[in-house]
């Protein structure tokens, strides 16, 4: 187990540090679609590390135990990288959007300046979500020695756990996970859609099959997050088993960020 998941952590390093290293290094990738593609792998080799090394620690030591502060730090660490995760891949959609629906004005459009602005607001509205969800948790009682039916601090998990009403807490999280999750995912559907209808405009089998082909990558990689992180989670939750929602966790924490530097 320890050899298995020090491997996937081994290549999820070396997949993403070798995207970031070729579009630094290679002038003819400094454009907003390989600039928000180095902030993904940046963020995916982020997402990957505040569970995998601890869960790797454990293996090997045969220790599961993890201080208060120590759970709190993974949570928001958790919640920030999974939120930036989403916000970035919506804003490669909207690039894409705008490269294949509006091509003559993409340059004026996605400039530097809004790539960057872009990218600055998802840092900041990620860290501030995930901040606010962690220091909720801080005046919730706990018992002395609790135990998690996970492999890393979640916050559904600990607030599950908590010893009094976690009212603010539920509306907290479902109201982050709409405005969060639900609004990119939305913003994702609806850039495809008029990609879509774009490509189905084109008269030409190569022009279509061109188009299609910057997108591609894209759409395996959005794809795969969601299909991991919601449909798995979902039908986890349907059957209230807290081992099917470890194997979903493992699925989309460890395996999806391996596997991006693939597909890209």
């Amino acid at each position: 187990m320890l050899v298995f998941f020090l491997l996937f952590y081994v290549v999820i390093m070396v997949g993403n540090l070798l995207i970031l290293l070729m579009v630094f290094s290679d002038s003819r990738l400094h454009t907003p679609m390989y600039f928000f593609l180095s902030n993904l792998s940046f963020v995916d080799i982020c997402f990957a590390s505040t569970r995998v090394p601890k869960m790797l620690v454990n293996i090997q030591t045969q220790s599961k135990m993890i201080t208060f502060a120590g759970c709190l730090t993974q949570i928001f660490f958790f919640i920030a990288f999974g939120c930036l995760d989403n916000l970035l891949l919506t804003m490669t959609a909207y690039d894409r959007f705008v490269a294949i629906c509006y091509p003559l004005h993409y340059t004026v459009i996605v400039n530097p300046r809004l790539c960057g602005l872009l990218v600055l607001a998802s840092w900041i509205m990620s860290a501030l979500n995930s901040l606010i969800e962690s220091l909720m948790v801080l005046p919730l009682p706990f018992y002395t020695d609790i135990a998690i039916p996970h492999f890393f601090c979640e916050l559904n998990q600990i607030i599950c756990i908590a010893c009094s009403d976690t009212f603010l807490n539920d509306i907290m999280i479902y109201c982050a996970t709409v405005l969060l999750g639900g609004g990119p995912l939305t913003g994702i559907l609806y850039s495809y859609s008029k990609i879509v209808s774009s490509i189905r405009a084109i008269s030409s089998a190569q022009g279509k099959y061109k188009a299609f082909s910057t997108c591609a990558s894209h759409l395996s990689v959005v794809s795969l997050f969601y299909c991991t992180s919601l449909g798995v989670y979902l039908s986890s939750a349907a059957s209230h088993n807290s081992h099917s929602g470890a194997i979903a966790s493992v699925m989309y924490t460890v395996v999806t960020p391996m596997l991006n530097p693939f597909i890209y």
